[in-house]
């Protein structure tokens, strides 16, 4: 088994509970707004490559499994 694919795009599906496990693992990745619950930050694909392990590991964590990662 190789190693895993480039990570090419993070996104968050609706019923996210804004429990803060993915901020607290990637802040560079995800933001916790009062107003908009969970996004996904503007500049998050400048960390797809430095910070994907904790991005996967924020996505495999997450409670209600909003979290999605596509890989190329």
């Amino acid at each position: 088994m190789g190693p895993p694919m480039p990570i090419t795009k993070v996104s968050i599906e609706e019923g996210c509970i804004t429990c803060n496990l993915c901020m607290d693992l990637v802040p560079e990745v995800f933001l916790v707004t009062n107003d908009q619950g969970c996004i996904v930050t503007d500049d998050a694909h400048k960390h797809f490559v430095t910070r994907a392990n904790e991005i996967r590991q924020a996505a495999s964590d997450c409670p209600v499994e909003v979290i999605k990662v596509q890989e190329s």
